[in-house]
């Protein structure tokens, strides 16, 4: 017998996916029930949906005991909603989310869970050596991920090569460790959340995934840009010896927001409670030196 796997908790944030959430809750449910062995259940964060997606959640938890949702009324972004699903971390030894729509299979979710033991946080790359993309982004958006991947790189040196793959899991403890200081609601929450990570001295090891672009992106390539850009700005001030000064400015970036319909972000932690980067010591779970090029522990 093998040994079991860690408790598990997958978060599923979802804004109007009526159409395309069901099968993805149904492999995702089916798959984990035939081939983990340790507790799983998925948490869906209705995200202030407007159409049937409850319904069609409540339809397949009924056959699939393991799906749970969580309702917010109002939309409150991706990022705010994995905050909110996130303060659920006590309940699993290990907590991830993928996107909603399905480009990341069960198949390579769990492949990410498997290399657990090798690090605090497990993230899916789409651009590591490695990687299979059965269906890749179309060639604006690829443009656009490259141009905000080195404008991410500039501010923030994390050399992670794919930081906005939605597919991630973490340890309980790295969860609740950095979980007030996410602030950022919109689609840069993921770097909120890595840059976190880092500065708390957690291992983040990047590792090829398997992905197929969706059709139906909700994602408004130069609104959503924008408001990305804004939002690691915002991210870089925070940890900067300026933030303390421009804190009474928090009127006009929320203005900014609402003017680009994005969700404001959360308030920013107070400047007296940042503190540099723990240095954490080695554990028996510290993973020995990867191959180049193709996983990488940060």
């Amino acid at each position: 017998m093998g040994v079991a796997e860690p408790s598990l908790l997958l978060l599923i944030p979802a804004y109007n996916e009526e159409r395309r959430i069901e099968p993805v809750l149904r492999r995702y449910a089916e798959y984990f029930a035939r081939h983990y062995t340790g507790p799983f259940q998925i948490v869906v964060v209705l995200n202030g949906c407007r159409d049937n997606t409850r319904a069609v959640v409540e339809r397949v938890a009924q056959e699939h005991p393991c799906i749970r949702w969580l309702e917010f009324p109002e939309p409150i972004g991706k990022g705010g909603a994995l905050i909110e699903g996130l303060k659920l971390a006590a309940q699993a030894e290990a907590i991830g989310y993928v996107d909603a729509d399905g480009a990341t299979p069960p198949e390579a979710f769990h492949a990410l869970v498997r290399r657990l033991p090798e690090a605090d946080c497990v993230i899916g790359s789409r651009w590591l050596p490695g990687a299979v993309l059965h269906i890749p982004q179309s060639s604006p958006r690829r443009f656009a991920s490259r141009v905000f991947h080195a404008i991410v790189q500039l501010l923030f040196r994390m050399n992670i090569r794919d930081t906005q793959c939605g597919a991630k899991v973490m340890r309980r403890e790295a969860v609740e460790k950095i979980h007030a200081s996410l602030t950022i609601a919109d689609m840069a929450f993921d770097i909120n959340l890595l840059y976190c990570l880092k500065r708390a001295g957690f291992r983040i090891l990047e590792v090829p995934t398997e992905w197929t672009d969706q059709i139906g992106s909700k994602v408004r390539l130069f609104r959503t840009s924008l408001t990305m850009l804004l939002s690691v700005i915002r991210i870089r001030l925070i940890y900067s010896p300026f933030y303390r000064w421009l804190r009474p400015l928090r009127p006009l970036e929320a203005w900014l927001y609402k003017k680009l319909r994005a969700p404001v972000p959360l308030p920013g932690p107070d400047p007296s409670a940042i503190q540099p980067a723990a240095t954490r010591q080695p554990t028996k779970h510290d993973p020995a030196p990867t191959s180049p090029g193709r996983d990488r522990t940060i």
